[in-house]
């Protein structure tokens, strides 16, 4: 078959015998095709062994005398390559170095230093606790700010019985009590017992005292108080007397009035037709006074009550410290705000109430009288009477352990 587009000439088979197509006829010669025949030189196929004759120059290389034709030219210096060191290695690559080992081609770099990540793990976990105590730092400083630093926080009280809302928090004392002034730190302190959030605990005696619903414990900073809404349900108690009125005895208790006018009664005790002793506010010659007063009849008669006062003094939102005292030798009494003694007097023996202490009003004729309407705090009774230098002492946090309380309440 042929190409149409390119004619071709068929070529005639080879005939048997000869060498195929261009190849001679007839076996190949001994040294194969392509070779001279007969058995190869010494040498083998190729150049023949041993070197290469001088004069003729041999397979491969010129005579001598004659120039090499495949000998290169030597290069021109490149103009812009510089020469080798020959300090370091004379041209040769890589350069040789002192140090190094001998068949060393080239000195490996040093492997870089892994970084400790163990450490720097570390490192940032301090670093975001450190955060995290300036945060919570701050936060503490923000709400103890926000606390007041032991401002009175009334509670609001009923529409029409007081103030429509919280009145303006006061500054306290910031005179250390006795328990604060020690040398140690008490643990942790609760206001009431334990299971009940409407009792009182006495701290120094057995005397625990019943919440009435108006009467409510707060926060007061890092202490406790009690408030009252100025009703009839704005009053504590306890079981029973706590106060020995035939022998010596103090009272002592931090109040905030928040009651413009009126009567309202801090402390006293009875609960039967009249009261053994009242401790609070009422009204002295058209205005209001702190009172302390005794009751030496048992009908409970104005003219068998006794009484001092402290007049002239800031009475409403004005967080004052209370004291009044009952000396059974001396058979006087006295009242003492903030420290300072307001008045003195001589009094018959006290008549002894039936009936508990309480916390918040006073009974008069078989009636109950003087809601409080405030707060209420770092109540104590003593067995003795404290002298003037002792109740100075009180009022600074100095009185010292010497001298104890009997019962004491809503201390820190």
């Amino acid at each position: 078959m042929t190409d149409a587009n390119s004619p071709s000439t068929p070529q005639s088979e080879p005939s048997p015998g000869s060498g195929g197509y261009g190849f001679p006829p007839g076996p190949p010669a001994s040294g194969g095709y392509g070779y001279p025949p007969g058995p190869p030189a010494q040498g083998g196929y190729g150049p023949p062994s041993g070197p290469p004759p001088i004069s003729g120059g041999g397979y491969g290389f010129p005579q001598q005398g004659q120039p090499n034709p495949y000998q290169q030219e030597p290069a021109a210096p490149h103009p812009y390559r510089q020469e080798p060191d020959p300090g370091q290695g004379g041209g040769q690559w890589p350069p040789q170095q002192p140090d190094r080992p001998q068949g060393q081609l080239f000195t490996p770099a040093p492997a870089p230093e892994q970084p400790d990540w163990e450490a720097m793990a570390d490192r940032s976990e301090s670093e975001r606790r450190k955060k995290r105590w300036w945060m919570l730092g701050g936060a503490v400083t923000v709400l103890a700010l926000l606390a007041g630093g032991g401002a009175f926080l009334l509670l609001g009280t009923d529409k029409g019985e007081g103030p429509s809302e919280a009145d303006s928090q006061p500054s306290v004392s910031s005179s250390p009590t006795p328990e604060e002034s020690g040398a140690t730190k008490a643990p942790a302190y609760s206001a009431t017992v334990e299971g009940d959030a409407t009792l009182l605990r006495d701290s120094n005696g057995k005397a625990a005292i019943r919440l009435a619903p108006d009467m409510k414990l707060g926060p007061l900073g890092s202490r406790f108080q009690i408030v009252g809404r100025g009703t009839g349900n704005s009053y504590a108690q306890s079981a029973e007397p706590v106060v020995d009125v035939s022998k010596s005895f103090t009272l002592t208790a931090r109040v905030y009035n928040s009651a413009a006018k009126g009567s309202h009664i801090a402390l006293s005790q009875g609960d039967g037709e009249s009261f053994s002793f009242e401790l609070g506010v009422n009204e002295v010659n058209g205005k209001q006074a702190w009172i302390f007063r005794v009751q030496t009849g048992d009908k409970g008669a104005a003219a068998t009550a006794k009484t001092v006062t402290a007049e002239g003094l800031s009475m409403v939102k004005t967080a004052t410290m209370l004291m009044a005292t009952y000396d059974a030798e001396k058979k006087t009494i006295a009242l003492y705000v903030d420290g300072k003694k307001a008045q003195e007097a001589q009094v018959p023996p006290i008549w002894q109430a039936q009936g508990p202490l309480q916390l918040g009003r006073s009974k008069h004729h078989n009636i109950w009288t003087g809601p409080w309407q405030g707060a209420l705090h770092n109540i104590r009774v003593y067995d003795t009477a404290l002298t003037a230098e002792q109740a100075a002492a009180y009022k600074e946090g100095k009185l010292g352990g010497a001298v104890k309380p009997t019962h004491s309440w809503l201390l820190t």
